[in-house]
């Protein structure tokens, strides 16, 4: 598994606004996709591209644009990750979008499913999941474990921040052999004892849609 904290100093001084209390939503909600767009472009380094023929107001010339055949696939992991979708596609505009809902339910532990909008089969297709929040991991594992069972090998993860104790438990419970990559904006110091990110920013999908007390 690739990591990759990136650093930049406009991507520190979002980091520092989203994390403010005094940070009303809809500025947050702003902020998070002018971030977002700033992380996918690294996390978008590799993705697949083509060559086609353009006309200039001089003359013909070889272009480049975003594969079409596959197109890349969008998953914003539900609720939270939807605060992050614009963002993405004011990178992407071509991606397709899909939707997850994964939970692990309480007397199993076993993730379950509630909302999925994607393809059957995700073979050869180069998938970006969005969660703002990389905590204790089971979520994001859950969602890549989900796009594997359906043949999805190229794998690129884009969260905001980052805890020490959820990137160790995807490196111990993921395939290794799965073409995995995790691109944040940071990464914290811990969890705390009810498994927020310290120092965090509180929880991103109550001050994306205006519900934190």
């Amino acid at each position: 598994m690739e990591f990759v904290v990136v650093e930049h100093p406009l991507i520190a001084h979002k980091l520092s606004l989203l994390r403010s209390l005094e940070t009303p939503t809809a500025l947050f909600r702003n902020i998070v996709n002018e971030l977002v767009a700033l992380l996918a472009y690294e996390a978008t380094r590799r993705v697949k591209t083509e060559q086609i023929e353009i006309v200039t107001p001089i003359t013909k010339t070889i272009g480049t644009r975003l594969s079409k055949s596959p197109r890349p696939i969008i998953v914003p992991v539900l609720r939270a990750g939807l605060g992050m979708l614009d963002g993405m596609l004011h990178s992407m505009p071509v991606a397709e979008v899909g939707f997850l809902g994964i939970k692990r339910n309480e007397e199993t532990l076993e993730p379950q499913t509630y909302a999925n909008r994607l393809p059957d089969d995700l073979m050869g297709r180069q998938c970006y999941i969005i969660d703002p929040m990389l905590a204790t991991g089971g979520t994001l594992i859950d969602s890549i474990n989900y796009l594997a069972e359906r043949g999805a090998q190229d794998i690129t993860c884009i969260c905001i921040l980052a805890a020490p104790e959820g990137v160790q438990a995807m490196r111990e419970e993921l395939d290794p052999n799965l073409n995995l990559s995790v691109f944040v904006g940071a990464l914290d110091e811990r969890l705390n004892e009810v498994g927020y990110i310290v120092p965090g920013l509180g929880d991103a999908g109550d001050r994306l849609y205006g519900t934190a007390n």
